[in-house]
């Protein structure tokens, strides 16, 4: 008997992949790698900044070159800059927070010069960025509305120039009634969970989930903020990418064999 583990450890598998977009379709195609249908239904979206004067003035300046650095947090950050046509010139360094932000920016193009290596979150891109530039730069931080300054404050502590600028409001997206219906009857076997918003509208738009539902959590602090909303997080990567998540699903699935409702 061949014990070899499948090519396809995920085939019969429907995942719910909770953005669209770019970043979506990546997302899909790595789970048709691994056997599973993917199902991309977008929860969250973003919509306009309550300053959009101050943000249109921020990225002119980013693309007049006239910042040393560019922080993105968000792979909703990527889709505001995408959507208007952002340009980063060559002299402009990019951080991403981590490996999903950085996933997003070369979606579309962006390149990436630096991603936390130990702590993907604010205070893992202060940290570097501090140790990487020792005298004062000039930094644009584009962020959500709801976000902490961590990250603007950490650099400006350190000697730095800082511009926070709200790139975004994050807001829920409501999905079809088909997806709904297939989310109560247990057609969808599992729902990754990207961030806090995520699980937020999980929770709101699908209520209590079936029982064989599984519910991936996208790293700690992610899985950390899915509970908070009442979610129970059955699957937790280690890493915030995408692959780290598929992974750890397929790690479980082959561990408990579970067997997908066919419908």
């Amino acid at each position: 008997m061949n014990s070899a583990p499948s090519s396809k450890p995920l085939k019969g598998w429907r995942i719910l992949v909770p953005r669209g977009g770019p970043w979506g379709d990546s997302v899909a195609a790595d789970l048709r790698a691994r056997g599973a249908t993917p199902v991309v239904a977008p929860m969250i979206n973003f919509a306009p900044t309550d300053d959009p004067e101050r943000l249109t003035d921020a990225l002119q300046a980013l693309e007049n070159g006239e910042f040393d650095w560019l922080t993105v947090t968000s792979a909703t950050t990527v889709d505001v800059m995408y959507s208007q046509g952002v340009k980063i010139p060559d002299r402009t360094r990019v951080a991403a927070v981590g490996e999903t932000t950085a996933a997003a920016l070369q979606a579309v193009g962006y390149r990436v010069d630096l991603v936390p290596a130990k702590d993907n979150s604010a205070r893992g891109m202060v940290s570097e960025l501090t140790q990487l530039e020792p005298t004062p730069k000039r930094f644009l931080t584009l962020r959500s509305e709801i976000a902490k300054p961590l990250l603007s404050e950490g650099l400006a502590e350190a000697g730095h120039h800082v511009q926070s600028v709200v790139a975004y409001r994050t807001i829920g997206e409501p999905v079809s009634e088909n997806i709904i219906a297939d989310v109560k009857s247990g057609r969808i076997n599992a729902i990754l969970v990207t961030s806090g918003s995520v699980a937020e509208q999980v929770v709101q738009q699908f209520g209590e989930l079936p029982e064989a539902t599984l519910v991936a959590a996208i790293g700690p602090r992610t899985a950390k903020d899915a509970v908070a909303y009442g979610l129970q997080v059955d699957v937790v990567s280690r890493h915030q990418t995408v692959s780290a998540l598929l992974d750890s699903i397929v790690a479980t699935v082959e561990a408990n064999q579970p067997q997908p409702s066919e419908f």
